[in-house]
Order: structure tokens, then sequence, then C-alpha cells
């Protein structure tokens, strides 16, 4: 079986689960949670990191402390949607440091993203200066956030 058709069980989906809120959690703490020892916690570990259902292990950071929690999600549509656009559109966005998030919509525009800045002046500069100035941008829309009511990260 190729490890991309691998399934993963309850013990598997219980180490997620912990990892999911916990990713400092010692592999003792965490081998305990689960109800295995040590060594086979850590095989599991590895071959769900290799496996790649694990992609990496990172902080998650305050917004607010960090004077970024203005959020703005974007509609843009593009001029055109060619193969050759869509790739200069995602190569460009993946550089802008205040989107957050780029998702391509089955919809009435071509793309949404989430953008963090530092109130609504800032996030101005960077609609103006850098997502209209995205190739193949034809339009924007913006809605603001007013709060996070959820905001999980998978």
């Amino acid at each position: 079986m190729e490890s991309s058709d691998r399934k993963i069980d309850v013990f598997d989906s219980k180490i997620l689960e912990i990892l999911s809120t916990d990713g400092r959690i010692s592999i003792t703490d965490l081998a305990a949670r689960v109800g295995l020892s040590k060594s086979p916690c850590q095989v599991r570990v590895r071959r769900l990191q290799d496996d790649g259902f694990i992609r990496g292990f990172r902080a998650v950071l305050d917004p607010a402390r960090l004077g970024r929690d203005h959020v703005a999600f974007v509609e843009v549509k593009l001029t055109d949607t060619t193969e050759a656009a869509l790739n200069a559109f995602n190569t460009e966005v993946r550089k802008v440091s205040e989107i957050e998030q780029c998702h391509m919509i089955a919809g009435a525009f071509d793309y949404l993203l989430k953008v963090r800045s530092q109130d609504i002046h800032d996030y101005r500069r960077v609609l103006g200066e850098t997502i209209s100035s995205l190739p193949y941008v034809g339009s924007t829309s913006t809605h603001v956030s007013m709060q996070a009511v959820k905001d999980q990260a998978f």
C-alpha cells in the first residue's frame, strides 16, 4: 500500500486531534493521553508526518498584539482566466505578506483573499498599491470583518 493510500486508525486520529490543539506536547504526555507507550507513539507521529497527515508545526500568533487585527475579505475578478493568467496571479499573490489566505472560487468571482492589516487606512493602501496591481486583476469587492466568531486552523 502506498503511503498516500494509508488509512489512519483510532490511535492516529487521537494523536492528530491532540497535536492540532497542542503541538508542543511531549511524546511522553502524548503517548499517555493516547494510551500507547512512548516508542510506538513516536513511530506513529513520524509516520503521520512522512505520510503528509501532519504538514508541520508552528506557533499561533496573536494578530492584535502584532498590530494586524484588521481583517478584510476581498473578492477578486480577473480579466483573464487562462492557465497562464491564473499561474501569474497565484505566483504574485504568494509574495504579498498581508494576504493571509487566497482561495480560487467557483462562482461569481475568481478568488477570495483574506487580508490582514493594521487598520482600514493600511488596508486601503494594500488594496490600492498591491492587490489592484496583481496580474490580471479586473475588479475587487471588499468585505470587512467586524468580529471573528470562529477562527481555527485545521
